[in-house]
């Protein structure tokens, strides 16, 4: 199947190429993937830990991204997850992301994202977003970067209650698309992105321009390897749907769980 970068092609459900059927759904992270955002959260990190008296640098914050908000900045502070200055940061981030990150808005996004999404979308490929961020931050980081029209159901951290690399959070993405986990990918850029995937029984496409090293991502077996996002809508055009034996995956509850802070990236 050839999918087109360009927008406004008629769309192919259940798309098929010469050698049969191929993906109906891709599922993706967030930070790292879509969003170049981990330069704006770490300097977050760092100036709210320093209001709380705690000299954090850039790299220690960038360990902390990707981790529910209570266990970040207790690691960046060294107190209990509960101590009342750890809360106290975790308000002072909640209350300061919309001016340090959404403020930047389409300046946010990776290079040809918005067109790799409305591609796929062309072709009858199901999209989705499932995050370690919570569900209203990422609508929000998703709404300013102009794209939040190109996925449908969007997952956060707070929707289930066991987080990455645990599959529950895909699992319920694939099931709001009405798409089997064996005929998805999930899209990331972290290690832990790739074994949910694998776990899920997803196709595990990984892009290298976040925070997962190149060797660290390939050493997921299975995963396909991406260095850009034109790479990633490539990649999902051509990759078959996994055996349906291998389909039963854990059968998981969603529950309320705890707020993350975001997800790392870099590029390395």
């Amino acid at each position: 199947m050839r999918v087109s970068m360009e927008v406004g092609e008629r769309p192919v459900r259940g798309a098929r190429s010469a050698g049969g059927e191929t993906l109906k759904a891709a599922v993706f992270d967030l930070d790292g993937t879509l969003a170049n955002t981990l330069p704006a959260i770490s300097k977050l990190l760092v100036k709210v830990a320093a209001e709380q008296g705690c000299s954090v640098t850039a790299r220690q914050a960038a360990t902390a991204i990707g981790k529910p908000p209570a266990a970040a900045f207790g690691r960046l502070l060294g107190r209990p997850e509960d101590d009342g200055r750890v809360q106290a940061a975790i308000s002072r981030y909640r209350e300061l992301f919309a001016y340090e990150v959404l403020c930047q808005g389409p300046q946010l996004l990776y290079p040809g994202v918005t067109a790799g999404l409305s591609a796929l979308r062309a072709h009858g490929v199901e999209l989705a977003v499932a995050t370690s961020k919570t569900t209203r931050s990422a609508e929000a980081l998703l709404d300013v970067m102009g794209i939040r029209d190109l996925v449908g159901p969007v997952v956060g951290q707070d929707m289930v209650r066991r987080g990455k690399p645990h599959p529950e959070m895909v699992l319920r993405a694939a099931g709001r698309l009405g798409v089997p986990a064996w005929q998805s990918a999930y899209v990331g850029d972290t290690v832990g992105d790739m074994r949910m995937a694998v776990t899920a029984r997803m196709e595990p496409v990984a892009v290298t321009y976040g925070s997962g090293t190149f060797g660290e991502l390939a050493a997921v077996a299975g995963t396909r390897m991406c260095s850009s996002f034109k790479d990633v809508v490539s990649v999902i055009a051509a990759a078959r749907p996994r055996p349906a034996a291998a389909a039963a995956g854990p059968v998981v509850r969603p529950r309320r769980a705890a707020v993350p802070v975001g997800a790392q990236q870099r590029r390395r």
